[in-house]
């Protein structure tokens, strides 16, 4: 073999030696780069809520009857004592027959009863002056001596008993009258509507000056005692009730701020929790998961006219700021991960990563709070994987 011949061996054999040690030599691993800053850190929890009325008033039906179409929207204004539903007796009884039959047997009646009345009033009237006469004659024989004292005493006794009587049959002579008198309404009411007049209406008014916020019997029908015909309330008093997890209450005070968000303005508004429920309540998830809930009301601390087109049970995104900072130190938390008991980071330094020990603070979702082993514009691996280990090579993506 002439010395061409080796040297092209040799070249052949060094070309692939240098093939096969870039082949396997370890490449660098593309990764999303971070970096730690200081910026302005805010951490809140967030929950869906809903504007209400904070002074709502439901108005029922007093009486039983007939209640007359109502001519109030949902949204028209009411004064202090206006009228806002007018209730009819029920005709059907009215008008019957028979019911007319009984109300005037009832007037007969009653008239029947006080004639009574007054008859035993005469008769007790008469028996107690009786009695007071018998009484001073018995007291003058009593200085004579032609009387016992016993005699004396059963006197006065029969007089304070025909007295006593006397008050009764008085008492029964004006309960005579006011039967006479009810009985007397009725069948004036059941004659008036029989010849087609207007029964005695009641009229419900409004007990403050409000908005009506819904109209629950708006067509005339039959009504109940106790039937909700409308709701009113002061619209511009507005709140949002918001349920939280009850591990999210206990970081929430009175006082703290609120941001609410993703109502429908083009601009978030701002309120302060004014009271945290000291009662929670068992709410199912749309997992299907039982979850400890409480109650949270929020009040409006900005001016009415940047939330003035809210109303009623309209949806809201409530952000309650639990801490917040203006020149913190922090990192992604996508870049944190587990080392024993605490977290670590890897940090990119000359192409190569090296794996840190961080002190971390205040978590706010994206963002996290450093404490210590780490220094602003370090760079860091934003979302390592199995295949960071430290200095492991790597290239930004």
């Amino acid at each position: 073999m002439n010395l061409r011949a080796k040297i092209g061996i040799l070249a052949t054999a060094a070309v692939v030696a240098a093939g096969l040690a870039y082949g396997f030599m370890p490449r660098a691993v593309p990764v999303d780069v971070a970096e730690v800053k200081r910026a302005p850190l805010v951490v809140t929890v967030e929950e869906e809520g809903k504007t209400r009325v904070r002074e709502r008033f439901l108005i029922a039906a007093p009486v039983t009857g007939v209640v007359r179409r109502s001519v109030l929207k949902a949204g028209d204004n009411v004064a202090t004592g206006q009228v806002v539903a007018v209730i009819d007796p029920t005709r059907a009884v009215a008008l019957d027959p028979r019911t007319r039959a009984q109300a005037r047997a009832q007037a007969q009646a009653a008239q029947a009863a006080l004639a009574v009345a007054e008859a035993q009033a005469r008769a007790t009237q008469a028996a107690a002056q009786l009695a007071q006469q018998e009484r001073s004659r018995a007291e003058s024989l009593r200085q004579s001596n032609f009387v016992s004292a016993q005699a004396l005493d059963s006197a006065r006794t029969v007089e304070t008993r025909a007295r006593a009587a006397d008050a009764a049959a008085r008492h029964a002579v004006r309960v005579a009258r006011f039967d006479l008198d009810t009985a007397r309404a009725a069948l004036l009411s059941s004659d008036r509507l029989q010849v087609g007049g207007v029964a005695d209406a009641v009229s419900v008014r409004a007990p403050i000056a409000a908005h009506v916020l819904k109209v629950l019997q708006e067509s005339e029908g039959p009504v109940a005692t106790g039937q909700p015909l409308l709701e009113i309330g002061d619209s511009a008093s507005l709140e949002v009730e918001v349920e939280v997890l009850s591990t999210h209450a206990v970081k929430i005070m009175p006082g703290s701020k609120v941001v609410l968000d993703r109502w429908g303005g083009a601009q978030a508004v701002e309120g302060r929790v004014r009271v945290v429920e000291p009662s929670g309540f068992t709410k199912i998830s749309a997992l299907g998961v039982e979850e400890q809930r409480v109650r949270v009301i929020v009040d409006f601390s900005s001016p009415h006219e940047a939330w003035a087109r809210l109303g009623d049970g309209y949806r809201v995104e409530a952000r309650f700021v639990l801490w917040e900072g203006q020149d913190v130190l922090q990192l992604p938390t996508s870049a944190l991960f587990r080392q024993g008991e605490g977290w670590a980071a890897f940090v990119i330094d000359g192409g190569r990563v090296h794996l840190k020990p961080v002190e971390i603070g205040q978590r706010a979702g994206l963002a996290t709070q450093v404490l210590s082993g780490l220094a602003a514009g370090e760079k860091l691996v934003a979302h390592p994987d199995e295949l960071i280990r430290d200095g492991v090579r790597v290239k930004a993506r």
